[in-house]
């Protein structure tokens, strides 16, 4: 098979980005992780990209007079390196066209609610306060809204009896880990269909 590059988006601690590095180092999921984009260059994701000797692309956005502004210097870097998919895995800012009209179908996020109960921040937070007795992680195609693509995949999560946003988000966590690598495999091997917003998968 051909080389499948990906590139990372995370703002954060980038738990994911290192769940996607440890199934990569496992010989578990063929990928060629080609950059790291962060908005937050002293996120702690930036150490563990370095570490894993990934490239990386960090800007404050301040700098730039809009989103459009960065997100082309964003898409260059795609370009150049032929990426072939996006992971939004953790990345706190909306995106605008100029990466969602080239990458549409090809960029997915994962996020921390079973969609479309819960978008936005402090999803994990809401389902608590709400009450739900079930929440989950959500894997879904990025089409510029807010968390309102096309969904992929979900994994439910129970919330305990005197829950909290602490010991939810510590479970929450694990099922991305788990989801995530899986969702960027099945793509890898073609196995996502798109009609609309019905996708399927060819198991």
């Amino acid at each position: 098979m051909q080389p499948y590059r990906i590139a990372i988006f995370a703002s954060g601690s980038g738990s994911n980005f290192q769940a996607i590095v440890d199934q990569v180092q496992k010989g578990k999921l063929d990928v060629s992780i080609e950059l790291l984009v962060c908005d937050r260059p002293q996120a702690y994701v930036v150490e563990r990209a370095q570490e894993a000797k990934v490239p990386v692309f960090a800007f404050r956005p301040k700098e730039y007079a809009n989103r459009e502004a960065y997100e082309a210097l964003i898409l260059k870097e795609l370009q150049d390196r032929q990426v072939d998919l996006v992971v939004m895995a953790g990345y706190m800012r909306i995106i605008t066209n100029v990466l969602v009209e080239p990458f549409f179908g090809r960029m997915i996020n994962i996020h921390p609610s079973l969609l479309p109960s819960f978008p936005g921040v402090r999803a994990i937070e809401q389902a608590v306060e709400y009450g739900v007795k079930q929440t989950g992680v959500t894997v879904h195609f990025v089409d510029g809204g807010l968390d309102s693509g096309p969904i992929i995949a979900q994994r439910a999560v129970e919330i305990h009896e005197h829950e909290t946003a602490e010991s939810l988000a510590e479970r929450i966590h694990a099922a991305e880990h788990v989801l995530l690598p899986q969702v960027i495999r099945w793509l890898r091997e073609g196995r996502v269909s798109m009609d609309g917003r019905r996708v399927g998968i060819r198991l």
